[in-house]
């Protein structure tokens, strides 16, 4: 994956999730033990949690979990949720129905780095375990807090490269390197789509880089939550 740049790097990535979209769901919940879930319910908090009150969009929705959650948040009229992944919005599209959200949400392909929407048109922004996947990581912030009301908030929930030397910080990653790609062999018979997960993070931000990546992208009063042990975190911003 390492050579893969630009727009060969995009197909690459869309074939891959392609691919695994109907494991998807199961290989997120065995590899963080269910806790995916409420990682996205805390983001879903920190989105519109402290009073805001309108339209949401969720970048790389993947199959819906996170538009879910903030549509059934009481101040969120409506969600969109964008993936360019049609696979994976069909699946999106599915759990809305039996969710009984359909009428609360809207799902359509789309590119990150070039948002079809007006400016200020949503109360908030949230990508949960997409940002890797961007092939220009400072455009698409640029992208999400363009689309922001003022006052609004952008809410990245990503799995990071953790820094310093420690047994700790060393361990963690290392057993993502062997344990994902056996899941992903056995759960979803794609090894390859599961070396590319650890791979991935190894090539991205630690969540301190990434708090700076969104303060470069204009956003302010930026927030960090650690959680996963340090390899999973929330950062928020606000539009000013």
């Amino acid at each position: 994956m390492a050579q893969l740049r630009g727009e060969e790097r995009a197909r690459y990535v869309s074939r891959m999730f392609g691919r695994i979209s109907r494991r998807y769901d199961l290989l997120n919940t065995v590899m963080t033990g269910g806790m995916h879930y409420a990682w996205r319910r805390l983001a879903a908090y920190d989105a519109v949690g402290s009073g805001l009150d309108g339209a949401a969009l969720d970048v790389a929705c993947g199959t819906g979990d996170f538009a879910f959650d903030l549509a059934r948040k009481p101040s969120v009229e409506h969600v969109v949720g964008l993936d360019f992944v049609p696979e994976m919005l069909a699946l999106a599209k599915g759990k809305a129905a039996r969710q009984g959200l359909s009428d609360r949400t809207d799902f359509s392909v789309g590119d990150a780095h070039a948002l079809p929407f007006e400016d200020d048109s949503f109360v908030c922004v949230t990508v949960g375990f997409g940002v890797r996947n961007f092939i220009d990581v400072p455009r698409a912030l640029r992208e999400m807090a363009r689309v922001v009301q003022p006052g609004g908030r952008v809410v990245v929930l990503e799995i990071v490269r953790m820094e310093g030397k420690g047994l700790h910080n060393r361990a963690l990653p290392w057993c993502f390197q062997k344990v994902a790609p056996v899941l992903g062999a056995v759960l979803a018979g794609d090894s390859e789509a599961y070396s590319y997960l650890p791979q991935s993070v190894d090539e991205f931000l630690s969540a301190r880089q990434l708090a700076e990546a969104m303060e470069s992208a204009g956003l302010r009063d930026v927030r960090r939550r650690s959680l996963g042990m340090g390899m999973v975190a929330i950062v928020t911003g606000e539009v000013g």
